[in-house]
């Protein structure tokens, strides 16, 4: 009894802040819980069933819930471009089947390293000072051109359909195998690639997190990679954290939130290599 209490503990605090963190800069929340799964399965006995395959297999259900969650928030914030959402749906979708695939190839010694250097990746991606590069793109203006309004100001951007579709199979590739959403490198990616503006590319990942969590979580029950004595648990802070960050992302920039999760990435990133070279 002692052990469930301490596993429901840890689920609801986890969910939440991995769905506050995500929602709020356009993560999914994977990145915060996968990790921290990791490193709980090997110090706390009540977690000694976690696997790297059930941690990613919960990580993809919880962000069912934290995208539902975001995407509602986000777009009654009208930050979301669905017609982009849409393009990359159609790349990320197969995607996240084939990492889905990929992520039961590995062995458990290896998947730590493999995740530690994703996410040297992903702290080399958040360094970019994203803002900056955002302003000074001027878009050629056609027919495709988007215009988005955020805030009272007016921003137009265009997005090339194949570089589009190729990073949307990418992103959906490593959702399904690492269990992170792909928002670590849409939200960048939208930003310096496509000139995005990133109110909008955060709302527009959280959109697509949620219907590629959605088909990736099928394929990892299919597998049997889910612990449903302990989801709901995952579900319930992560729906609360995922509602709540979004309303927060409205407040500030989240310029210094962004600046702990870059450390937390690393911190963790270097973790995880040391135990998977170990």
């Amino acid at each position: 009894m002692g052990s469930l209490v301490i596993v429901i503990i840890i689920a609801l605090v986890i969910g939440f802040l991995s769905a506050f963190i995500g929602s709020l800069v356009g993560l999914g929340g994977g990145i915060v819980l996968v990790p921290s799964l990791l490193f709980l399965s090997e110090h706390v006995p009540a977690l000694d069933w976690a696997t790297p395959q059930t941690i990613v297999g919960i990580s993809l259900v919880t962000m069912v819930f934290t995208g539902l969650s975001s995407s509602i928030a986000y777009m009654r914030l009208k930050r979301v471009d669905i017609r982009m959402g849409i393009l990359f749906l159609i790349g990320s979708i197969p995607g996240s089947i084939v990492g889905s695939w990929l992520n039961t190839k590995f062995d458990v010694s290896n998947f730590s390293l493999y995740f530690g250097l994703l996410m040297i990746v992903i702290f080399l991606f958040m360094l970019i000072d994203r803002d900056k590069l955002a302003s000074k793109r001027k878009p050629k203006v056609t027919k495709r051109t988007r215009t988005f309004e955020v805030d009272g100001e007016t921003y137009q951007y265009n997005v090339p359909v194949i570089p589009a579709l190729i990073l949307a199979v990418l992103v959906g590739m490593l959702s399904g195998l690492f269990g992170i959403g792909g928002g670590t490198i849409s939200v960048p990616a939208m930003i310096l690639l496509f000139g995005i503006p990133v109110q909008v590319a955060i709302g527009t990942s959280m959109f697509t997190i949620l219907f590629i969590s959605i088909v990736s979580s099928t394929t990892h029950i299919v597998l049997g990679n889910i612990e449903w004595a302990y989801v709901a648990f995952f579900v319930i802070g992560s729906y609360l954290g995922g509602t709540v960050g979004a309303k927060v992302s409205t407040l500030f920039k989240g310029k210094t939130l962004e600046w702990f999760l870059r450390i937390v990435i690393l911190l963790a990133a270097v973790r995880l290599m040391i135990d998977g070279l170990s």
